[in-house]
């Protein structure tokens, strides 16, 4: 199975015929200003299409901490995203409260490990909003 580093490499290399499609569910892939180094870095993310945006969940397998790409973009929400062999540049922001609850069933639909993360936690695991920008 695909993961990390060599999850990045084979999508990128494959425009995602490998990676996109992983655990019965689908992947993009964000590149986010490291808030420290600004330099990129690359995670591959579960995703789900909303109207004309992505959404990807902060979960961090239910970690106490945000995960480091999601503390990166609140530094610099200006990302690039890939799905499949479609580059992008999109603004990240974070779900709104009146948006989250329909976001969260869609995720946890796609991935339901993600009700049982927010077992682990006592914080509230972040939705992600992408939005293309031109």
């Amino acid at each position: 199975m695909l993961y990390g580093k060599e999850h990045v490499r084979r999508y990128r290399e494959t425009d995602g015929a490998e990676g996109h499609d992983w655990n019965d569910t689908t992947v993009l892939l964000l590149t986010t200003k490291g808030r420290n180094s600004g330099d990129p870095y690359t995670t591959p993310l579960i995703y789900q299409r909303h109207g004309d945006d992505y959404v990807i969940v902060a979960s961090n397998g239910g970690d106490p901490d945000h995960p480091d790409w999601y503390k990166n973009l609140l530094a610099e929400p200006e990302v690039e995203a890939q799905v499949k062999g479609d580059r992008f540049k999109a603004r990240a922001r974070t779900a709104t409260g009146g948006e989250r609850p329909e976001l969260w069933r869609l995720m946890a639909a796609t991935w339901p490990d993600y009700d049982e993360y927010t077992k682990k936690t006592d914080r509230e695991i972040p939705i992600v909003v992408l939005e293309r920008t031109r």
